[in-house]
């Protein structure tokens, strides 16, 4: 998993929610590697084999397991935490990596158009994590990342792991991916820092609410950056992000309006409704191939009172 990394935080090894109380895991001085067992966001509710009978019957209360927290000395309030992300092993599972893609009820961008739970099995060679087949011709590509990574927030109390924060965690950045340097503000001593919900693709926007939804062992060392004063996290990626997606071009559906969220959903809608009617696909299955593999975009927002929102999905899942 892990040739170089200094420690390892077990599958047991996590959390539900951020609790700057939470006894750490592990103490480390900057500059460690380590290496996490991460389970999938389900927290092992789902598996290879699992039916869409499961989904209505997900305990909420264990979404988005993250393993940790890992305590770094030296780390004060003030401070950024720097992570350098080394790599991602997906974990096989009857001879395969897997993931998982669900639509869950009351949950993701067009909840109040898709009422009734679906749910998409995936595997793909752990070897060689190229892409997932989709049916019988499609193919989406993959890029592994941690949907969440963050610190301990300030504020006392457990906080829920699904909102994203200032300190990080369920930020869902498709490019916190291999050879990406992340930097989170720190709001509490040692940072306390844990990372989870692991993905093996999502487009921007992870619109269904899931992506691929993968178990995977991650490398990543942490460091300091004394009195940075960052406000937001920020990174810096090692090249070019969309060549896995870029090959064949792209299909672009639009959403226009004085409103973000309505162009957003009026784009996506919009992709649904084609991809339906040139490959054949259900509309709800047309819903969560998207949330792997196709990107929201905000193309223009100083014309107001109208905003344009685009949403592009890759020719070559089908060619």
């Amino acid at each position: 998993m892990c040739r170089n990394c200094d420690y390892t935080i077990h599958g047991a090894q996590h959390h539900f929610g951020w609790d700057n109380t939470q006894p750490p895991a592990l103490r480390v001085e900057p500059g460690a590697t380590i290496g996490f067992h991460c389970l999938d966001s389900s927290a092992g509710q789902l598996g290879p084999s699992s039916t869409v009978a499961e989904i209505p019957g997900l305990d909420f209360g264990k979404i988005n397991p993250v393993s940790g927290p890992i305590h770094v000395e030296g780390a004060e309030p003030g401070d950024a935490l720097k992570i350098t992300i080394d790599g991602f092993t997906p974990r096989e599972q009857n001879g395969s990596a897997w993931g998982w893609t669900a639509n869950i009820p009351g949950f993701g961008l067009l909840a109040d158009q898709f009422t009734d739970p679906a749910l998409m099995l995936w595997t793909y060679d752990a070897a060689n994590p190229v892409h997932a087949l989709y049916g019988s011709n499609g193919r989406v590509p993959l890029k592994p990342f941690a949907g969440t990574i963050g610190c301990a927030p300030a504020e006392p109390g457990l906080h829920s792991v699904v909102p994203p924060r200032r300190v990080g965690g369920n930020l869902d950045i498709r490019d916190l991916a291999a050879g990406t340097v992340l930097y989170l503000p720190v709001e509490v001593a040692g940072a306390l820092f844990s990372v989870g919900d692991t993905h093996a693709a999502q487009g921007d926007g992870e619109v269904c609410g899931t992506a691929i939804e993968s178990p995977m062992d991650v490398a990543l060392t942490l460091d300091l950056v004394k009195d940075a004063r960052l406000k937001l996290p920020r990174f810096t990626t090692p090249g070019p992000v969309t060549r896995h997606l870029d090959a064949k071009g792209y299909e672009v559906t639009t959403g226009i309006g004085p409103d973000l969220m309505s162009a957003s959903r009026d784009a996506v809608a919009g992709m649904i409704d084609l991809l339906c009617a040139t490959s054949g696909m259900a509309a709800v299955d047309a819903y969560m191939l998207v949330s792997t593999c196709g990107d929201l975009r905000i193309s223009e927002i100083v014309d107001q009172p109208n905003w344009v929102v685009s949403f592009y999905f890759p020719r070559v899942v089908f060619e």
